[in-house]
């Protein structure tokens, strides 16, 4: 079992952290997600796609215990903590951040259950559905939703060959969207 070296758990733990929230903010501002599939290039947009990212991560380390456990915790803490930064800087005061924070929590988790149950079926259909709700609830079709649904199917794929060490080191990578290849 891996044991974080000398006694420097915390610190570990927090540049390992960093460095997975950093992929996923990377994966996550992808200009094509935006330009090409329609997903709303506004802060709740944005706030969809560090969402759609940061399950993937959640989904393939559901179930691990240790470090691992600890890192997935840590990852949405943090993720949590620059929500609250980013609402903030677009001038919502202390009073207001609370209360937005617990409606993002509640979307944030209502998505985890939705798609996980999608992916984990292997329900493509499904998964296009859940995507086109929370992403652009207003519209009643987007047909880019199938494509997103496609990815995040790639994607966990691949996060699933990808190894406890990989995830200990750091070391996240997404599949390219097709406009990227």
């Amino acid at each position: 079992m891996f044991q974080w070296p000398f006694g420097a758990q915390k610190r570990a733990r927090r540049l390992v952290v960093e460095a997975l929230y950093g992929k996923i903010v990377a994966a996550a501002r992808r200009p094509q997600l935006y330009a090409d599939w329609h997903v709303p290039d506004t802060p709740l947009g944005r706030f969809e796609m560090l969402s759609l990212h940061l399950f993937l991560l959640l989904h393939r380390l559901r179930g691990e215990t240790g470090p691992l456990q600890e890192v997935a915790q840590e990852t949405t803490d943090h993720f949590f903590r620059e929500v609250d930064h980013s609402l903030r800087e677009l001038g919502i005061g202390d009073l207001g951040v609370p209360k937005r924070i617990k409606k993002l929590a509640r979307m944030f988790y209502g998505r985890l259950s939705a798609y996980g149950q999608a992916v984990d079926a292997g329900d493509e259909a499904a998964l296009a559905e859940a995507l086109r709700r929370n992403i652009v609830p207003d519209r009643a079709v987007w047909n880019e939703a199938a494509a997103l649904a496609t990815y995040m199917m790639e994607a966990n794929h691949a996060l699933a060959g990808l190894g406890r060490d990989a995830f200990l080191a750091g070391r996240l990578s997404f599949p390219p969207l097709p406009q990227e290849e």
